[in-house]
């Protein structure tokens, strides 16, 4: 099995509350989702404060089959309520797997 991400990106918007996003986001995120396969979430900003993308989440599943299940499930609309409490920026969700070589 090979796992996979979840890559969030925000952009633009009129406000983004890093700490927020660290201290309360991610551990909801976690919370909500480890029963369904979540093993990691991580959070990056750019250094450039002019940059399109404010923030960078990396969502790490067991599987794809895993990612799904948690996006799927009734806590996910939790996950999705909390994202106006830290940002107005759009939001979007890219699903990746690691390359086979």
């Amino acid at each position: 099995m090979t796992n996979a991400t979840m890559i969030v990106t925000c952009s633009g918007g009129t406000y983004f509350d890093r700490d927020y996003y660290v201290d309360v986001h991610l551990p909801l995120a976690l919370a909500s989702w480890q029963k369904h396969g979540l093993e990691s979430a991580a959070a990056f900003f750019p250094r450039d404060a002019d940059a399109v993308d404010v923030s960078v989440g990396i969502y790490r599943f067991r599987d794809e089959a895993a990612l799904h299940a948690a996006l799927a499930s009734a806590e996910t609309d939790a996950v999705m309520a909390d994202v106006p409490r830290f940002t107005d920026a759009n939001v979007s969700r890219i699903i990746g797997a690691p390359l086979q070589e």
